[in-house]
């Protein structure tokens, strides 16, 4: 999840909030592998239950009630636009995860949507190296997103 996150530093994961609400859009997760659940992913949600995905000419659109005619992401926090060609409708408890490290992320453009009983929890605090430390926010994804 470069460059948000980097090899080797040492988190603290929020695993009761979605014990008492839905993952938000923005939210930085950390949830089991879909296709292996033996391992761990962290990524970034984008898309929730019920809307429609699209990844199309580096940029990702957000079709739901509010903005039936879809609606673009700004994301400030990349470096790169975003690669691939994808259209997704989420089911119920489905959502649609990226890494901030687009071109080299293994993410929902590739393997699929992330089922919400596979999220462990929300990344609250990098905690060490202690000169790092910052807690984590989602961003402003701007038009009410």
């Amino acid at each position: 999840m470069e460059p948000t996150f980097e090899n080797n530093q040492y988190i603290i994961v929020d695993q009761v909030s979605y014990r008492l609400h839905a993952p938000h859009r923005g939210d930085v997760v950390v949830f089991k592998y879909p296709r292996n659940v033996a391992f761990s992913f962290i990524k970034r949600i984008v898309g929730l239950p019920g809307e429609t995905v699209i990844v199309h000419d580096g940029e990702v659109t957000i079709i739901n009630d509010q903005y039936p005619n879809g609606v673009s992401l700004e994301e400030d926090y990349l470096a790169t636009r975003t690669s691939g060609e994808v259209r997704t409708k989420l089911g119920k408890n489905e959502y649609f995860v990226l890494g901030d490290n687009r071109p080299s992320s293994s993410d929902s453009r590739s393997w699929g949507v992330l089922p919400r009983h596979l999220i462990v929890g929300k990344v609250w605090v990098v905690l060490y190296p202690f000169d790092e430390f910052k807690t984590v926010h989602p961003p402003s994804y701007g038009k009410g997103l």
